[in-house]
């Protein structure tokens, strides 16, 4: 086996706008699963919380309580597969609350990001591995590769 890393997927502006659909979809599906499994996470919690020093034998909810976990692990590992089949697009997923992912690029021979959240009609935005969102420029003319 080979202990080289593949190269990493370089997009243009044109290439990640034509991948845009299958990432919105699973980006989509990702901000809505996670929201769930957040509000799920703080009810467990509060449920697990609210009965100090009982044993969970004891506990009338223990086994929905139980089922509820469960259920949060298999959402868990939703969301993880959700990310990898953006990883593996070679799409850098970076916020599960707004959608935001960016794709490696290229401009004028620097390697930046091209940046796309959810709601966005096309990738029209860039910034550099520094700057992060914050530092975000809309592609012009001369960006646009």
């Amino acid at each position: 086996m080979s202990s080289k890393l593949a190269p990493r997927t370089q997009f243009t502006v044109a290439t990640a706008n034509k991948a845009l659909p299958l990432v919105r979809a699973i980006v989509q599906d990702i901000v809505d699963l996670y929201g769930d499994v957040r509000e799920r996470e703080q009810r467990l919690s509060g449920l697990r919380r609210g009965t100090p020093g009982k044993a969970q034998q004891d506990d009338p909810y223990s086994e929905e309580v139980e089922q509820i976990r469960l259920e949060l692990e298999k959402d868990v590992e939703k969301l993880e597969g959700f990310v990898e089949e953006l990883t593996e697009l070679g799409v850098e997923f970076k916020d599960p609350v707004i959608g935001l992912v960016d794709f490696p690029s290229t401009i004028n021979g620097q390697e930046v990001y091209l940046c796309w959240k959810l709601g966005e009609p096309a990738v029209e935005f860039w910034h550099t591995h520094d700057a992060g969102f914050q530092g975000r420029q809309r592609l012009d003319e001369t960006t646009a590769t």
